[in-house]
């Protein structure tokens, strides 16, 4: 099975840098096996949900890329049921941000789309290529969605929901990435630290309190 994510993307241009800076055997030695494609497996659905934020990339008419930022509670990007062609559908609902509506322009010009989900703390990243679709709430959305997509809602106004419809995808190497915690991370690994630290508080002052004790004796 050839590899979707990299078909799509090793372009003649591509192909050529590759040759040039001596990567191209090797690249297709390495990738000769890797059946990753539009469908996505259970630890790559895992990953997402666990997601609280992801990057989207889109292009213009001007041919610009654009990448923003969509973030929200882990569950907000939701995975859905594969379509009949067997590729697997993305979803979130889209909350009103700054209203230039860059990424939402360019989706109603060229729906093509890339996803960008890192997991700072255990160096991961996934990298998703796909088609977008936009429901605008006004006109009226699909039952299914709009059930599905109620719940991990991020906090403002939904304006719109978008699916993407995964025609690849691909993990990349941790090289490079350098670990960050968010608040909830950090809250968990710290918390056998801070029992310790309640234990020899209370065993401190349970022993100045002996010591109190004996010097009024």
């Amino acid at each position: 099975m050839p590899h979707r994510y990299l078909q799509e993307l090793t372009t003649q241009s591509v192909a050529a840098a590759q040759q040039r800076y001596g990567s191209r055997t090797a690249m297709a030695r390495v990738t000769a096996g890797w059946h990753t494609d539009a469908l996505l497996d259970d630890d790559a659905a895992a990953f997402i949900t666990e997601r609280d934020g992801f990057y989207l990339a889109t292009v213009g008419e001007t041919g610009w890329p654009y990448v923003q930022y969509r973030g929200g509670p882990p569950g907000f990007l939701h995975v859905l049921d594969p379509d009949d062609a067997n590729h697997s559908v993305l979803a979130w609902a889209d909350v009103r941000g700054n209203r230039q509506y860059l990424s939402v322009g360019n989706l109603t010009a060229a729906p093509r789309v890339s996803l960008f989900l890192m997991d700072y703390a255990h160096r991961a990243r996934l990298k998703i290529i796909g088609t977008a679709t936009t429901f605008d709430v006004r006109d009226g959305i699909p039952d299914h969605l709009g059930k599905r997509l109620a719940a991990n809602l991020a906090d403002g106004i939904v304006e719109r929901l978008v699916t993407v419809t995964v025609q690849g995808h691909d993990w990349n190497c941790s090289q490079h990435i350098t670990p960050r915690y968010t608040e909830a991370e950090l809250a968990g690994a710290l918390a056998p630290v801070r029992a310790e630290l309640t234990r020899l508080r209370a065993e401190n002052a349970a022993l100045r309190e002996q010591l109190a004790l004996r010097a009024g004796v």
